[in-house]
């Protein structure tokens, strides 16, 4: 293993920047920068070794310091949506900023994508540890929240995450990774001839807004179902793309295990997800359009990525019926999601 570090740029505010690299054994490569916490590069092999890089990003760090869709970033203090940026929690209402129409998204305008976390490279020269404190107020939420993500890249190609938070006043939290992958190579087209199976029986139905319904159905016997490998095209025929959260347990946390896999046709990349979490989103990159300039100065089209972001579901603050995620002072909020890659 080895890990090299340089320097990226400097925030609006001048902070300076850096951009780690590990490579591994097997030359596969991953890139990180401590601004968003920002999976910039994942170079991993096909069935014939050939290296390519997978996940949609910049190549510079400038683009990143503007809204962008979210790539490759970490997600909080809740990812996905909080119904009209407002939650109770012991009786007392929290106005978060609304980011998307009357409703918040990954955080608010200023999330955990869009800051600069300090960065301590592991010992082991395999990954880093990036902490961030939220402060009590930020966006809303209440309460000082000390946050610390553990990446790490081993020589089995397997990128795991490992987060965890604590506060000195109740408030909610629901971090996760916001990276787009091609198995194909990032920018060489889209993702819709990709197969995807998802361990779940259940899902979380939306409205307009795509605000939780509160419901929990079953996905057996419609285009949500993907307990089977399912050729993504042929369910975004039916509903012109996903962005839907999957229900892998009822509970706050279950064990590590296997919660979807992803495989490209051809060049036989596998993409497995393993998570502590309840759920999972599936996103298939409806809202790229192609004037998104990434890496090397290629277009990312309508569906040029898909992200499988494990998460507590969406709105879970107003739905006492989903797993919570209220965090306490005293306690310690946990979660891991491994993305293991092969080729076959």
């Amino acid at each position: 293993m080895s890990l090299r570090k340089e320097s990226f740029g400097k925030t609006k505010d001048g902070k300076e920047v850096f951009l780690f690299t590990i490579t591994n054994a097997n030359h596969s490569t991953i890139k990180i920068t401590n601004f968003g916490g920002i999976v910039t590069h994942l170079m991993v092999p096909d069935k014939s070794g050939k290296l390519d890089d997978i996940v949609l990003g910049f190549d510079t760090l400038e683009p990143y310091l503007s809204r962008h869709p979210y790539f490759g970033a970490i997600i909080g203090r809740c990812g996905n949506r909080i119904g009209q940026a407002a939650f109770t929690l012991d009786g007392k209402q929290y106005k978060l900023s609304a980011n998307e129409g009357r409703n918040q998204l990954h955080g608010g305008f200023t999330g955990f994508d869009m800051v600069a976390w300090d960065a301590v490279e592991l010992p082991s020269g395999d990954g880093l540890q990036l902490t961030y404190l939220s402060k009590d107020g930020e966006e809303g939420y209440p309460g000082n929240l000390n946050c610390t993500v553990k990446y790490v890249y081993n020589d089995k190609n397997e990128f795991s995450m490992e987060y965890s938070a604590t506060t000195d006043r109740p408030t909610v939290v629901n971090l996760t990774n916001h990276s787009y992958f091609n198995l194909k190579g990032a920018g060489n087209g889209d993702i819709l001839d990709h197969t995807v199976m998802i361990k779940a029986d259940k899902f979380t139905p939306t409205d307009k807004e795509q605000i939780p319904t509160g419901e929990i159905q079953a996905v057996k016997g419609t285009v949500m179902d993907c307990n089977q490998p399912r050729v993504i095209r042929t369910g975004v025929g039916e509903i012109g793309g996903y962005d839907h959260n999957y229900v892998l347990a009822e509970a706050p946390s279950r064990p590590m295990s296997l919660a979807a896999a992803v495989t490209a046709p051809g060049n036989g990349r596998k993409m497995e997800v393993l998570t502590t979490e309840p759920g999972v989103q599936f996103y298939t990159g409806n809202n790229l359009n192609g004037t998104v300039k990434g890496k090397g100065g290629k277009s990312y089209p309508k569906y040029g990525g898909l992200c499988l972001e494990t998460q507590h579901f969406p709105d879970s603050p107003n739905r006492p019926a989903f797993p919570s995620t209220v965090l306490r002072p005293g306690e310690t909020y946990r979660t891991q999601t491994i993305y293991r890659f092969s080729a076959e």
